[in-house]
């Protein structure tokens, strides 16, 4: 399917089931079955990377967690002989924040996010067979869901609440939720490994596993809301009204605050100078903290500390320099004159003189150095090493060697 036509004709609005055979995929190299088991075992993995669920109810971390031993004595490391007893017990294993975990999801979760827009996560559920995790409830976030192995009998209903934000939490409408559950389904299908589920927030939803192993994951989307953007207007007139000094006044003395009355009038006249003031608010400054807000919840590709350090010290006009993949960017004037390169959640300040060459290395993404333009040649070497150095371009394909082994 078309972005565009999923776009105008499920996202945010319905479900969509797409089955293996249409979407040519087994999920595999995102995660498997013993990437789950290396996860638990080797990785020194700590709370809260791992929940544990059974029949609808969080195992206490304390089940499952213990010391490191030696030299890493931290208390909630995951003990993996605890969950292999809960496991085997009808207990479902989540794996939670996959996107700053497991390498090939990392790429994924990060890919997704620039295409999307969203800021993302991913976790993963790995229910034992025949068993099921979590009661029917909503998430307040849209997300894709993945079938990885095994296979998965999910229930899927219309929300209680559309669109629900994050404080809209489902726990709050148990009853509702149960009774929703009890009606017909929108989609009541197994999923099989390359099966793929999309949900809005929103919807209702449980899964119980079949006759083995089943995992899937799911990609959350932490959606950019029209709400949020309210909550960046309304900051700013917080901001904006505290100069107001009528606003600031205080009550008189011996106020009764028991009797609504005696407040109507200031009350009245506190909303209409909110309301003036909202009036004032720039949509542009709402948009910039809107930006700021989820640039900051997206992260670029990761950087290879030490590789880069070294490419950084050994620059010359001949080196390649490339954009750091999906750092969302953007210039703009700052004060006496200065540049301002906006990367992600951070702002840097260049002189005037070096803005032709930071427009050209975000226009075309790579460069050789000695093609930065407006700058003599040591300008240049300077330039790129900063932007090596604080992580807004990388010099490609850089390793380090080894050492030779010991004889």
């Amino acid at each position: 399917m078309a972005p565009d036509e999923f776009g105008e004709k499920y996202w945010a609005q319905r479900p969509l089931l797409t089955r293996a055979e249409e979407t040519g995929n087994s999920f595999t190299d995102l995660l498997d079955l013993p990437a789950v088991d290396e996860l638990l075992s080797r990785r020194g993995l700590r709370t809260p990377f791992l929940r544990i669920a059974k029949d609808g109810a969080v195992v206490d971390a304390k089940r499952f967690t213990t010391s490191g031993g030696a030299g890493a004595e931290i208390a909630d490391q995951v003990s993996s002989d605890s969950v292999l007893r809960l496991f085997a017990e009808g207990s479902t294993v989540v794996l939670q924040g996959l996107h700053r975990l497991w390498p090939p999801l990392i790429e994924f979760a990060d890919s997704l996010a620039a295409d999307l827009g969203h800021p993302t996560q991913v976790n993963a559920y790995v229910t034992p067979p025949s068993s099921r995790g979590f009661s029917p409830h909503y998430d307040v976030h849209d997300v894709f869901v993945l079938q990885v192995a095994g296979e998965k009998h999910w229930t899927i209903h219309e929300p209680v609440l559309p669109d629900p934000l994050r404080t809209q939490v489902w726990n709050d409408r148990a009853d509702e939720v149960a009774a929703a559950a009890e009606r017909e389904p929108v989609i009541d299908a197994v999923l099989r490994p390359g099966d793929a589920l999309y949900l809005p927030r929103g919807y209702l939803h449980s899964a119980r596993a079949l006759g083995e192993i089943s995992a899937h994951l799911t990609v959350g989307i932490h959606s950019v809301t029209r709400w949020a953007a309210a909550e960046s207007a309304l900051d700013l007139v917080r901001t904006l009204a505290a100069e107001d000094r009528s606003l600031r006044g205080s009550f008189p003395l011996g106020v009764d605050l028991g009797d609504p009355d005696v407040l109507a009038e200031d009350v009245a006249a506190v909303v209409s100078s909110l309301q003036e003031w909202l009036g004032r608010v720039d949509p542009a400054e709402v948009a910039e903290r809107l930006r700021a807000r989820t640039w900051a919840q997206v992260r670029p590709e990761p950087v290879a500390p030490l590789a880069q350090a070294t490419a950084a010290s050994a620059l010359t006009a001949d080196t390649v320099l490339r954009l750091r993949t999906r750092l969302r960017c953007a210039l703009r004037d700052g004060a006496d004159g200065q540049v301002l390169l906006i990367g992600g959640r951070r702002t840097h300040t260049f002189p005037a003189s070096e803005r032709p060459a930071l427009a050209e290395l975000l226009a075309v993404g790579e460069l050789k150095v000695a093609d930065l333009p407006g700058l003599d040649a040591a300008d240049r070497i300077a330039l790129a090493r900063r932007l090596v150095t604080e992580s807004i371009a990388t010099v490609p394909d850089i390793e380090l060697s080894s050492p030779p082994s010991a004889p």
